[in-house]
């Protein structure tokens, strides 16, 4: 599915106050540092997340120079803020670190 459609799909799905209110929500939850909400949240968030690298048919890149963002990008564009939070912030670690263990793999 191309990403266009993609963020059709979770616009169409979620409401614009829902998307808006779980971030809204993570970045509450996060401030006061609540980890069983932040962890209801996140759970919510990588379900979605899990859903858009499943449709885009997201693969790791074999180097840094070839890595597709763009599963982050369609989150950024479906959830307004998402990129303030620390989600978000853990996802592009996590991207960072896969992308260095797989070039010092080869």
């Amino acid at each position: 599915m191309k990403k266009d459609e993609i963020v059709e799909v979770l616009k169409n799905s979620y409401p614009r106050e829902v998307r808006k209110g779980l971030v809204k929500t993570i970045i509450e939850k996060e401030k006061n540092d609540d980890e069983f909400a932040i962890k209801e949240q996140y759970k919510i968030m990588n379900q979605i997340f899990s859903y858009v690298l499943q449709q885009s048919g997201w693969e790791m890149g074999t180097d840094s120079s070839s890595w597709d963002a763009s599963p982050l990008e369609v989150m950024i564009e479906v959830f307004p803020k998402l990129s303030t939070t620390k989600w978000y912030n853990q996802q592009q670690l996590e991207t960072q670190q896969k992308v260095e263990i797989e070039i010092q793999g080869e």
